[in-house]
């Protein structure tokens, strides 16, 4: 059986930078992923200036970007402590 969900239909150009953005996450790459933070927030800032973005889209690609600021606040290497150093 077919399932239609049109009116739940993904964005493909912010889903690509979830992906490289749960990616560097995930591989601990903090720099990365604050850039892709920076790329998605532009680029969903971008369609909804543009009307690109139906209600449900807006609301939870939203949702996601206040949960990555969260994730992110504190992801950087400046408060990484060498290793080798007790």
């Amino acid at each position: 059986m077919i399932k239609f969900s049109l009116g739940n239909k993904k964005n493909t150009r912010l889903e690509e930078i979830i992906a490289r953005l749960e990616s560097n996450m995930a591989n601990n790459y903090k720099d990365a992923a604050q850039s892709d933070y920076k790329e998605l927030e532009k680029m969903y800032e971008d369609l909804l200036q543009n009307g690109q973005l139906n209600d449900k889209q807006k609301t939870k690609y939203g949702s996601l970007l206040d949960n990555y600021k969260e994730k992110l606040k504190s992801y950087s290497h400046k408060d990484q402590k060498p290793y080798w150093t007790k």
